[in-house]
């Protein structure tokens, strides 16, 4: 089973999606940004560290979601989602087709996501909702 981390990033009432470049695997499906943990890595570090090499921006971790597995034949994936502060950085594009902010709610609903981010999506909805 792969591990993956990711972070749901707010800044202003709003949450930054990525949408995967079309090289890869689900190419330009939406996804929470992050990336596989490397061996002896906790989650949390993992998300720090991805989200410096993918957008190079500094975040703040707010809390955990409920970890979720995925079937992507031939391989499972545990999704590992953080909620996460803006906290400094201009956003660079190292590994995204595309970026957006967005305002949680109907509009973040509407995203073609990665199948692994559909029940984040779903958990942070009813958070905001709440």
């Amino acid at each position: 089973m792969v591990q993956v981390a990711c972070a749901i990033i707010e800044n202003h009432g709003k949450v930054l999606v990525a949408q995967r470049s079309k090289e890869k695997q689900l190419g330009l499906k939406w996804e929470f940004p992050g990336g596989k943990l490397c061996e002896g890595e906790s989650a949390e570090e993992c998300i720090y560290r991805e989200i410096r090499e993918e957008l190079g921006i500094e975040i703040e971790v707010i809390r955990p979601l409920t970890p979720t597995v995925t079937e992507q034949s031939p391989i499972s994936i545990k999704l590992i989602p953080f909620v996460c502060k803006y906290i400094s950085g201009p956003i660079v594009m190292n590994d995204h087709n595309a970026i957006r902010w967005v305002s949680p709610g109907f509009a973040l609903a509407t995203f073609d996501w990665c199948p692994a981010d559909i029940p984040v999506v779903t958990e942070y909805l009813k958070i905001c909702r709440s």
